[in-house]
């Protein structure tokens, strides 16, 4: 069974750094890979200049993290996993979301990290309000 080393809906900034060396230490030198992910702001979204965005969660948006976290790494090979979501303000190119996986061969590090990238997004109540160089502005239910 992995550890599940951090789960964490943060007003702080993230990075994939110390996630990746939260599981490989987890993994006690047993992991042969360590796959991690980055969502960062990014300046456009379909079509438009994105200029900034605030992110909201609802209050069981850490238990509902924590769950799809426990849920989706429980693959054979997975030793760790590390997952945080940004709340708050943000500004273009800050980190909003970090995975990382450790596990005993890359495919089981990969996929799982694939997985719980799509599943946090699927499942975490989560929602994203954008704001346009236009002046107009937006709500997305997303990660």
């Amino acid at each position: 069974m992995p550890v599940v080393v951090h789960t964490a809906m943060s007003e702080e900034p993230i990075g994939l750094s110390a996630h990746e060396a939260m599981v490989a230490g987890a993994a006690g030198g047993k992991a042969g890979a360590v796959v991690g992910f980055v969502g960062a702001v990014r300046d456009h979204d379909g079509g438009r200049t994105v200029t900034a965005l605030h992110y909201s969660g609802h209050p069981t948006a850490p238990k509902v993290l924590a769950e799809v976290v426990e849920e989706v790494s429980a693959v054979d090979g997975v030793r760790a996993v590390a997952v945080s979501h940004r709340i708050g303000d943000l500004e273009i190119g800050d980190v909003a979301f970090v995975v990382a996986v450790a596990a005993d061969h890359r495919r089981a590090a990969f996929e799982t990290c694939s997985r719980l990238v799509d599943e946090v997004k699927a499942r975490l109540p989560v929602w994203k309000h954008q704001f346009f160089d236009d002046g107009t502005d937006e709500w997305v239910n997303s990660a």
